[in-house]
């Protein structure tokens, strides 16, 4: 089996997690949008599928630095738009001449940015991931796909 083949197998339970899922995600600092693009970046993994007591799914977020600069881009044509992006509500700016000079580098906060950016996305999609879990767990189907991965 592939690695995405216990993936596959739980598309129907990753649809109920999304749902279930959204109302986390509108609290957060990402949109629906953005939120869309950072788990397209985002594997999922099975950590010690053969111990049943260790056994968890983990967010894979290696990918998601990739995928930070559109993240901007995502605000800035929310933004141009005239709708307000999460970061608007501090205060501190965020319109798009701030996002011209963040891009140029001119920001102050650059990496830092980003930084803040990537730990958020990383924790949000571990909590996911432990949500996909627990659900899964409810269903009677952790065991089974655990078993399938221990197995490859």
């Amino acid at each position: 089996m592939t690695e995405d083949s216990w993936t596959d197998r739980i598309v129907g339970e990753r649809m109920t997690v999304d749902q279930e899922f959204s109302s986390r995600i509108a609290g957060s600092r990402f949109t629906s949008q953005e939120w869309s693009l950072i788990m397209t970046a985002t594997e999922f993994e099975i950590e010690h599928p053969g111990d049943p007591d260790r056994a968890r799914i983990v967010a894979n977020t290696e990918k998601i630095e990739q995928i930070l600069p559109e993240l901007e881009n995502v605000r800035s044509q929310v933004g141009a738009m005239g709708g307000a992006t999460p970061d608007q509500d501090s205060g501190s700016g965020g319109g798009i001449v701030d996002s011209i000079k963040g891009a140029l580098g001119m920001g102050g906060d650059g990496g830092d940015s980003y930084e803040a950016e990537r730990e958020a996305a990383e924790t949000l999609t571990q909590e996911y991931a432990e949500q996909l879990q627990s659900h899964l767990e409810s269903n009677g189907r952790w065991d089974s796909i655990r078993d399938s991965v221990a197995d490859e």
